[in-house]
């Protein structure tokens, strides 16, 4: 699995979604023969209520509650992401809004809406956004959303500095109840061990000086360990390794 794919999904799977992950769609070629059109990275459906890390009791359950504001979560309302995950810029790539291909993956959750699933399908690719009535009252909220580097988080782009955060927030807190969790996928995999090792991350120097309005120029970013130095995660040209100084 793609490594950005494997982070996504783990972040949506923590935040409460049910996921599908790099699903392929077929269709006919020109001959007649059957063709691959396009693979959808991640596909994610939530139903409303909230999230525990663990078995919530007593008056420490909001302290185990999972959210994530950028989600933009309704009240009362399913939310349906179909994702295009990029380790570059956060883009959508033409073939994710291609009728056919959004027809085929939604017919895996047609029950689940009170319209056509063309209707579904026309606001996807007109706003990338549709709000349906749901079969069984409440509404559904489709959209299109794109994973990978962006300087802002919005309904339709979430970056990947934002999941790393996130993530390494959850692993690292909630009463340490995700600790004995054990994950298969490699990026949540990678940060709970970071996380479980006492590693926290620390922001690129042009980050910090440039909310002060500095102009230090960039530096790289690092991990640091509780009661470490920090260590670099890229190194200056005469480096020879990468490590505690």
């Amino acid at each position: 699995m793609d490594i950005g794919v494997s982070l996504v999904e783990g972040y949506l799977r923590l935040c409460g979604y049910l996921t599908l992950s790099e699903f392929g769609i077929q269709g006919r070629a020109p001959d007649g023969s059957f063709e691959s059109i396009t693979d959808v990275d991640v596909m994610g459906l939530r139903l409303p209520g909230e999230i525990y890390a663990a078995v919530p009791g007593g008056t420490d359950a909001r302290l185990l509650l999972i959210e994530d504001p950028v989600l933009q979560l309704q009240p009362g309302v399913v939310d349906v992401i179909i994702g295009e995950v990029k380790q570059g810029e956060a883009q959508f790539n033409p073939g994710l809004r291609r009728r056919e291909v959004l027809e085929t993956l939604l017919q895996r959750v047609e029950w689940l809406y009170g319209e056509p699933l063309d209707a579904v399908v026309e606001g996807l690719t007109t706003h990338y956004l549709r709000m349906s009535p749901s079969r069984g009252g409440g509404q559904i909220r489709t959209r299109l959303v794109a994973f990978g580097r962006s300087p802002r988080c919005d309904l339709h782009t979430i970056s990947h500095a934002h999941i790393v955060e996130a993530m390494i927030g959850f692993l690292s807190g909630l009463g340490d109840a995700l600790h004995p969790v054990q994950f298969h996928e490699a990026a949540p995999a990678m940060l709970s061990l970071l996380a479980k090792d006492g590693f926290r991350l620390v922001a690129p120097e042009a980050e910090r000086s440039g909310a002060s309005g500095g102009d230090e120029g960039p530096r790289p970013g690092g991990v640091d360990r509780v009661g470490d130095p920090p260590v670099a995660l890229e190194g200056g040209a005469g480096d020879q390794a990468v490590g505690h100084p």
